[in-house]
């Protein structure tokens, strides 16, 4: 193996830890909200500098409650923040996670294909005459080239 940038091994029991931890992550977090693209692209935005403004606006808010209508539910904006702030650090950890899941996933499949196209050569060289012909063929299958446009009978796409 010329390649190997990743070598683990999760044992059943971790496997099973890991499915439970995910379950129970994704019980507790069952309110959490998938929003549609379109929805998405329209809702106004906070950056560093709007959440700054945020915070600020519910202090003055806090502190001047008579100046709100009725209807204006203080109480939920206070929630909304709180529960940004208590969401915030565990999503950052969940993102790290993340990525450092796609950048190993990332490295196994780099790893098999490197390794199996290393692999396929050694069959092309030394499998001649090993009764090998039959999966080196199979295996040659993914580097055919053959395009939808040539397998077309001549002039059947000028019909069309």
């Amino acid at each position: 193996m010329s390649q190997n940038l990743i070598d683990l091994t999760l044992s059943a029991e971790s496997v099973a830890a890991i499915d439970e931890a995910l379950s129970v992550l994704e019980a507790h977090l069952a309110g959490l909200v998938a929003l549609p693209l379109d929805q998405r692209r329209q809702l106004t935005k906070m950056g560093d500098k709007s959440e700054a403004f945020c915070r600020q606006a519910l202090h003055v808010m806090g502190e001047n409650p008579g100046i709100l209508p009725r209807n204006f539910d203080l109480d939920g904006l206070r929630r909304d923040l709180a529960l940004l702030d208590t969401l915030r650090p565990r999503a950052l950890r969940l993102t790290r996670l993340h990525e450092r899941m796609r950048d190993t996933e990332t490295a196994l499949g780099s790893d098999l294909m490197t390794n199996g196209l290393e692999g396929y050569a050694f069959l092309k060289i030394a499998g001649k005459g090993e009764g090998l012909e039959a999966l080196r063929q199979m295996l040659s299958a993914r580097f055919n080239r053959t395009s939808a446009k040539r397998a077309e009978p001549p002039g059947e796409s000028a019909r069309a």
